[in-house]
């Protein structure tokens, strides 16, 4: 653009026509470029519109499924309804990051190229030179969005998930392609960059088991109190308040340890993980009533967390050996009926 020095006369008709070219020329150049990130903005709104849409309508389909209303009710729902909403949202937030940042990229890239072309090409040794340096300084961004897209890829962690990242446990309320975030018991919420996972324990994932120790006397008949606890367990799992928290059947693993004067018989109960600790609540509670109907002392009701090789031993249950009440007849060998009646010929022609 040419502008009015000293050695320029400013009643020269030229000079103010050159002017006014330079002029509608940056204004085009602005106005091309006020249009491309027009464009990138209207792509970047239907993108995430069509996003919106899609997880909407996946949800709207899981509840309509389920027939409830609130998403927060699909816990009575079968397990898979509950993990294609929380997979749905969270790769719904993922998509959504990716389309604002790649929009903004693109947006700049493109008005740079149309107000400064001649920059974008000087600075092409600069920028791959650049480039390298952030190359080797940005491999812990790298490594937080490579690891954010395997996890949510493979399931690893959904939005509403209560996890254990080691860094951090807690629910998980946001996941982004950099960064995890997790709300603890206390209300603190938690920055994990997905780089620095490790390992991720999903307590939210298929079913939990609940393992109760009931410590009682020792001079008890173990199988009558067995039987006591199963139908207990089975009354709770067939109540039809509890019974869509509860999974499967209930199983006594029977005696477990002697302390003492006292026996420790477990049992156990499969539940839906957000719904663990109220079925071990309320199974301690009856318990606790039915053994005090009985006239049986309840020293004590404990907990168990099974941990290392005993808990990896005992993920599939228990599994003792099935024996019948009559053994089956011994096998005796007697001869075929064709080689019999052959042997019987032959000793009749002889």
């Amino acid at each position: 653009m040419m502008l009015p020095t000293e050695t320029t006369d400013p009643t020269d008709l030229g000079f103010w026509q050159n002017v006014l070219k330079d002029l509608g020329v940056f204004g085009l150049d602005l106005l091309w470029a006020a249009a491309n990130v027009a464009v990138c903005i209207l792509i970047a709104w239907v993108l995430r519109f069509v996003i919106r849409r899609v997880v909407k309508r996946i949800v709207e389909g899981a509840k309509s499924r389920a027939k409830v209303d609130d998403t927060r009710a699909l816990e009575r729902s079968p397990l898979a309804a509950v993990r294609v909403v929380q997979r749905t949202r969270t790769l719904g937030s993922i998509l959504t990051n990716v389309v604002n940042i790649t929009m903004v990229i693109v947006a700049l890239v493109l008005v740079a190229s149309i107000l400064a072309p001649n920059v974008l090409a000087s600075l092409s040794l600069l920028t791959a030179a650049v480039g390298a340096g952030l190359g080797f300084g940005a491999q812990n961004i790298v490594k937080d969005v490579l690891n954010g897209i395997f996890i949510v890829a493979e399931d690893q962690v959904g939005i509403g998930d209560v996890v254990d990242l080691g860094l951090a446990t807690g629910v998980v309320e946001f996941v982004s392609v950099r960064i995890t975030h997790v709300r603890d018991v206390n209300g603190v919420l938690w920055y994990v960059r997905n780089g620095e996972i490790t390992r991720i324990g999903n307590m939210t994932q298929g079913w939990s088991r609940v393992v109760l120790d009931l410590t009682l006397p020792k001079d008890i008949v173990i199988e009558d109190v067995e039987h006591l606890l199963t139908d207990t367990a089975l009354a709770l799992a067939h109540d039809p308040r509890w019974r869509s928290r509860v999974i499967g059947e209930p199983e006594v693993w029977g005696l477990e340890s002697l302390e003492g004067d006292t026996l420790v018989i477990r049992l156990v109960i499969k539940a839906k993980p957000t719904a663990k600790d109220d079925v071990a609540r309320v199974l301690r509670e009856r318990l606790r009533a039915v053994l005090l109907n009985e006239g049986i002392d309840v020293t004590g009701i404990a907990r168990a967390v099974l941990e290392g090789a005993e808990g990896a031993l005992r993920v599939r249950g228990a599994n003792p050996p099935t024996l019948t009440s009559e053994l089956p007849e011994r096998p005796t060998w007697r001869p075929r009926s064709g080689a019999a009646q052959s042997q019987s010929e032959e000793e009749s022609g002889a």
